[in-house]
């Protein structure tokens, strides 16, 4: 399966999983990211900015955002392409509001930068809610990751392909891919998550152990911290720097 999903991303930028994810999982995600919609909208104290239903970083809200780095079928593909060092660098939701959109439906990429023949950064869009054509199901454009300028709207909507699929598959994706969000024409949210991962060498788009530092009983797995970047933070002072391996900041294998 890894050796077909590896050629996929590097021809035509996306592979699409199904199943990775449990019925329970599921369920149990879906009713704590709602919760955490409503608290983003407090923080920006309304329902009208530009991101609505967009928690900007989900892992700050339940130790079940956390879990999914224990499901190797979804680690796996991304330790595949950026080794096993690599870290989260966004993880956010991707819902869509009832009879609305929202921001990511301009077409755009998730990374600004092109290596050739390197993949710096690899998206994860994670179905909580099956993606139908009435619900706002997110559109790719295959092989364009090379592609510097975004194609035209024209050109987009002929060549891309809907992400229609069942709740619990994950369509893994170059961040380097051209897509897009569509109109959600249902009385119902469409959940999903995205999570974006970097090599473990690169900054987080927000500290994230930082960010989480203040949670109570947090009871993080090791696959959990690792991929988070609790491994990966650089040293603040002399003192931690030249602290043993197994007591640094930094203290994962460099890849």
């Amino acid at each position: 399966m890894l050796i077909k999903f590896k050629e996929e991303i590097e021809t035509q930028g996306y592979s699409i999983i199904k199943n990775v994810l449990p019925p329970e999982y599921i369920n149990k995600a879906k009713l704590e990211l709602e919760k955490a919609i409503h608290k983003e909208s407090l923080y920006h104290k309304n329902k009208n900015y530009k991101d609505y239903g967009m928690v900007l970083l989900c892992s700050l809200y339940h130790k079940i955002f956390s879990d999914i780095f224990d499901f190797p079928l979804f680690i796996n593909p991304f330790e595949t392409i950026l080794g096993k060092g690599c870290i989260v660098y966004a993880y956010t939701s991707s819902s869509m509001p009832p009879n609305k959109t929202n921001y990511s439906s301009r077409i755009h990429v998730d990374c600004p930068r092109i290596i050739p023949n390197y993949i710096t950064n690899l998206g994860a869009t994670i179905l909580l809610d099956d993606f139908t054509e009435k619900n706002g199901a997110t559109s790719f454009l295959p092989f364009s990751q090379t592609q510097k300028s975004p194609p035209t709207k024209k050109t987009f909507q002929k060549d891309s392909f809907r992400l229609i699929e069942k709740a619990g598959s994950v369509c893994f994706f170059n961040a380097r891919l051209w897509h897009c969000g569509n109109i959600n024409y249902t009385k119902n949210w469409r959940h999903a998550l995205t999570i974006n991962m970097v090599r473990p060498w690169m900054k987080q788009r927000i500290d994230i152990p930082r960010a989480m530092a203040n949670i109570k009983n947090l009871n993080l797995s090791e696959n959990a911290k690792q991929k988070l970047g609790f491994y990966s933070q650089i040293p603040a002072n002399y003192d931690e720097y030249y602290l043993p391996k197994e007591q640094r900041k930094f203290k994962q294998e460099i890849e």
